[in-house]
């Protein structure tokens, strides 16, 4: 055979093979891309059916843990002698600790049971906030010794979403006590955690508080303003966690033009379920009554040039070292939609910042009670 030949042949041949080895190769892409998005599918699927499966476990978990507590409860209280019940915790944990194994049912997590039930009576509240929190956050909580901080810590850890370590972060900074709402009348504030819990409306009282830890800044002695503005636009992050969830950031000396002169805002935030534009000032040294007027400038200029439909009116948040509670008072700020409040960049001994923080609330809540009557005549 001629060699032309043989290479015509050939090369017919693989003129003819080469379509059928590229839809091979075709085939074997479609394939193993389908594949690929096929377990991704796959891969969603299951780890949504486990979200769900870990959710309603952990739900079961904690609704029977309240029923144990509640039943115990009520046949301890049914007998009236404190003996009784010592007797019957350490009964109920045996029993039950011989038939569904030691895990959980210990004499001190049956105590932990009791106590739960007792502090948080309302099931439905209980049902509400167990699709949201797991059994360690209500233990976290058990030891506080005032109900409205156990009421108030579960259900801001059930909005916001938080860890069990951040809800020991933020009672160890005794969040409660530096939260405006703190100063607020019992029914108040019950009534603003149910809002909370029940439509997911979140109001400034529960957002805005005093003093805010900054000593991560890093700032002791002397420092200027400009200094402490840089140090938390350096650190901002850790700035927004202590402002708390919902801030972001917008603009750090936002300029205002009025009656052609330049004004500079120091920092601008959103509260994203506030719905509104936060304007914060800093001030070294005392609360001046001057600086409303000028926050007041700076909120009505937001209002009119940068808010958005939808949006509810900006507030102010002058940040001081040091608060005026008489002119907070006669000045009446909140009407302004205006807070102050105290920063520390320098963190006291506990013992003398709880005492701080306890004089600051019994102001507080003085300025409400005057408000209140005031009203009333």
């Amino acid at each position: 055979m001629p060699i032309e030949l043989s290479i015509s042949s050939l090369t017919c041949n693989i003129v003819g093979v080469i379509p059928n080895l590229l839809k091979i190769m075709d085939i074997q892409k479609i394939q193993q891309f389908n594949t690929q998005s096929l377990i991704q599918d796959l891969r969603q699927i299951i780890e949504q059916a486990r979200g769900q499966v870990a959710a309603t476990a952990n739900y079961t978990q904690t609704m029977m843990y309240w029923h144990i507590g509640e039943r115990i409860n009520r046949e301890v209280l049914g007998n009236q002698r404190a003996e009784y019940g010592k007797q019957i915790v350490a009964q109920v944990a045996t029993q039950l600790q011989n038939e569904y194994g030691k895990k959980g049912f210990e004499p001190r997590n049956i105590r932990r049971m009791m106590q739960f039930a007792k502090e948080f009576p309302d099931s439905k509240i209980v049902s509400q906030l167990a699709t949201k929190l797991f059994w360690s956050h209500f233990i976290e909580v058990l030891p506080l010794k005032d109900s409205l901080q156990k009421e108030f810590y579960i259900t801001l850890a059930a909005s916001e979403r938080w860890g069990r370590n951040r809800l020991r972060k933020e009672i160890d900074g005794m969040l409660f006590e530096r939260t405006a709402i703190s100063g607020k009348p019992e029914e108040f504030i019950k009534k603003e955690l149910s809002t909370l819990r029940d439509d997911n409306v979140i109001s400034p009282d529960l957002i805005f508080k005093s003093p805010y830890f900054l000593e991560f800044t890093g700032l002791k002695g002397m420092y200027s303003e400009r200094d402490l503005e840089d140090s938390l636009v350096a650190h901002l992050e850790q700035f927004i966690i202590e402002l708390g969830n919902g801030f972001s950031f917008v603009a750090r000396q936002k300029r205002m033009i009025i009656d052609g002169e330049d004004f500079y805002l120091d920092l601008l935030f959103y509260h994203r379920r506030l719905h509104r534009l936060i304007a914060i000032d800093l001030k070294l040294g005392r609360f001046k009554a001057q600086y409303k007027g000028q926050m007041e400038l700076y909120l009505r200029w937001l209002e009119q040039n940068e808010m958005e439909p939808g949006e509810e009116s900006p507030l102010g948040l002058m940040l001081c070292t040091e608060g005026g509670d008489e002119q907070i008072e006669l000045l009446q700020l909140d009407k302004a939609g205006i807070k102050v409040a105290q920063y520390m960049t320098e963190l006291p001994p506990r013992d003398v910042l709880m005492r701080q923080i306890q004089k600051s609330l019994e102001a507080a809540k003085a300025r409400f009670e005057n408000i209140i009557d005031e009203e009333e005549e």
